[in-house]
């Protein structure tokens, strides 16, 4: 019985070994294999860049889901540039924020032929096609999409998520809207807002998307807040340049009326 007992304790050591070890052994060595997002500040706070063949999470509020889109997008660019992306929505999604344009992607500089886009009737079912999709080598990048605060992302949803993107290799990018943040796994976590255009007359207003970015989470650093441009044609983010802020001209009047005023006191 005590040979049994013992038995049983070893193997469950075992697999509490293999489950932890990828997701703190080896840090160093995963260093050197990060993607840089192209902003110098954000990537230094990374040690380098994001991590692949992790979890990375994506918050917004509603009223912000085109701007996580936008900012997510940008993410599956930097970890998928010329794998196969999959992203998987709830039909709730669709409902809300509507259909995902090929064009718009496009425009951001995804590749809409390496993208395949599959509509899930509920979480589960949405859950279950992110673990399926996770287990495909040949893709690099699973996007996730879910629309408010559900009970089945729980921290051992981010943990099946997090070892199939390690043991895959592929990265998995979960898009939250309207949800709030609870304790996961993922290596990173933002929160993303949609950032003001730089001043400029009406015919440049059209300009690279610009995203509010902080970073709320990072298992293995600090944390930060940013604006981060997405250079379309480029495929990465950048630090959007400096633009001087407008200041008031002085009045042309005051140097005439500033002795006048001085010999009123004087009186």
């Amino acid at each position: 019985m005590n040979g049994a007992r013992m038995s049983t304790l070893a193997s469950l050591r075992g697999s509490i070994a293999r489950i932890e070890a990828p997701m703190d052994a080896g840090l160093d060595a995963g260093l050197s294999n990060r993607i840089a997002l192209g902003h110098p500040s954000a990537d230094a706070m990374l040690r380098g860049g994001l991590a692949p063949a992790t979890l990375h999470e994506v918050f917004a509020d509603g009223h912000q889901a085109g701007a996580a889109t936008g900012f997510i997008t940008g993410l599956a660019g930097r970890l998928s540039p010329r794998k196969p992306l999959v992203w998987v929505r709830q039909d709730f999604s669709d409902v809300e924020n509507g259909t995902l344009s090929m064009s718009g992607l496009c425009e951001l500089g995804l590749d809409p032929r390496l993208l395949v886009t599959v509509r899930a009737a509920d979480v589960d079912a949405a859950l279950r096609t992110a673990a399926d999709a996770l287990a495909c080598d040949a893709l690099g990048a699973v996007v996730i999409e879910i629309w408010g605060n559900v009970r089945q992302l729980d921290l051992v949803a981010s943990r099946k998520l997090t070892l199939a993107a390690q043991a895959s290799g592929v990265s998995a990018l979960l898009l939250r809207i309207a949800a709030t943040p609870i304790p996961s796994t993922a290596e990173t976590r933002w929160i993303v807002r949609a950032a003001h255009s730089p001043p400029g007359s009406t015919a440049s207003a059209w300009g690279a998307p610009r995203f509010d970015a902080e970073l709320v989470r990072n298992r293995h650093g600090p944390v930060g807040r940013w604006i981060m441009e997405w250079k379309c044609d480029e495929c990465q983010f950048s630090e959007p340049p400096a633009y001087p802020q407008p200041l008031a001209a002085t009045p042309a009047h005051r140097p005439h009326q500033a002795p006048a005023r001085a010999v009123r006191l004087a009186s």
